[in-house]
């Protein structure tokens, strides 16, 4: 682990994502410590059993950085791992936190300076004051965003990026169905669907949702607590997005236009159910099973690279905005979780570091 000095410098650094010309000063912090506080999860059988520890401080592997985090986002991801339904992938933290925001700490073997700001996409590991990042996981900052908000759409950036525009390839004159359009996945999904020239649908359970849904684009504003979204889709939707599974299974597929494809992200509603391969084969379906997490290090690099590219400039100019519900100190992330869990949250959760 790198050691600065007790009297740090002032540093001017470059950033590698903004080109040349784009510097800052930021004063480089000693880093003598080997242990730090992060959130622990002390039973295994308690979800909420989540309390602020010391902890070691993660050693770094070849081509990683260690990010002092100052945000990380909450995701429902994060709520799954709780009950022992999400485990982090084979050698990654056991920290809860699937995104984060900070500053780079130590630049270990990489060409990355100390003192850059950026996001940081995770396996695990946020929920802490450092969290050691493979280098092609590390975001800008988007431009006027400050380090708490990019904490709140590094994860769901990547996440719809991934789905919508590289799985599904959605594009102008296309329907696209978003289960959850109040949530901080469907808020998200929304807009960059809106950006690249579809027309949007959406579930959700309130008025409220709906309405911010409209706000923020939605075309077809369903409440799936009052309407059967396949009386007013059958046969209709090129694309899907659902967190669902199991349970909406059926109807999505009634839903799809021919050619059409379902990808599901999310299995709120279940894991297991039947298909009905008559149904499908006629009209040329594709239903694609995907997570983000998973992925290894070459398709995680990839999928950062393409958010930068297309969806940062969407949130520098406005035609993305994130949703930003709440912030709850670090400490309070049983808080931020029950929050998450009770329906009532549209758009995303920040932990303050």
């Amino acid at each position: 682990m790198a050691w600065f000095p007790k009297n740090p410098p002032v540093v001017l650094k470059y950033s590698p994502f903004r080109g040349a010309g784009h510097m800052s000063s930021v004063r480089l912090g000693p880093m003598t410590t080997t242990k730090m506080k992060a959130i622990v999860q002390t039973d295994p059988q308690e979800r909420r059993s989540l309390e602020l520890q010391e902890v070691d401080v993660p050693q770094l592997q070849s081509g990683e950085v260690l990010v002092k985090v100052q945000a990380a986002g909450v995701n429902r991801g994060d709520i799954l791992q709780t009950m022992g339904a999400y485990p982090p992938p084979p050698g990654a933290s056991e920290i809860l936190g699937l995104e984060a925001a900070g500053t780079i700490a130590d630049a270990g073997d990489t060409d990355w300076e100390v003192g850059t700001e950026v996001g940081c996409l995770l396996a695990g590991g946020g929920y802490a004051e450092y969290v050691a990042v493979p280098q092609g996981q590390l975001l800008p900052l988007p431009q006027g965003y400050s380090v708490e908000e990019t904490a709140a759409v590094v994860e769901v950036g990547c996440t719809v990026w991934s789905n919508l525009g590289i799985e599904a390839n959605l594009h102008e004159g296309q329907r696209v169905l978003i289960h959850g359009g109040g949530g901080g996945i469907g808020t998200f999904a929304i807009q960059v669907a809106k950006a690249l020239g579809a027309e949007v649908a959406v579930t959700a359970g309130s008025q409220e949702k709906l309405e911010r849904c409209r706000e923020l684009g939605a075309d077809i504003l369903i409440n799936y607590k009052k309407q059967d979204f396949l009386d007013e889709l059958k046969g209709s939707c090129d694309v899907i997005l659902d967190i669902i599974g199991a349970k909406y299974l059926e109807k999505n597929m009634k839903c799809l236009a021919k050619d059409g494809k379902l990808i599901i992200i999310g299995m709120q509603g279940g894991t297991k159910a039947e298909i009905n391969l008559g149904a499908m084969l006629p009209k040329r379906l594709t239903i694609q099973g995907t997570t983000l997490r998973a992925r290894d290090l070459d398709d995680k690099a990839q999928i950062v690279a393409g958010t930068v590219e297309n969806v940062w400039p969407m949130l520098e100019d406005g035609r993305v905005k994130h949703a930003l519900h709440a912030t709850y100190p670090l400490a309070d992330a049983a808080q931020a979780h029950t929050a998450l869990d009770s329906g009532e949250v549209t758009g995303t959760l920040v932990l303050a570091v």
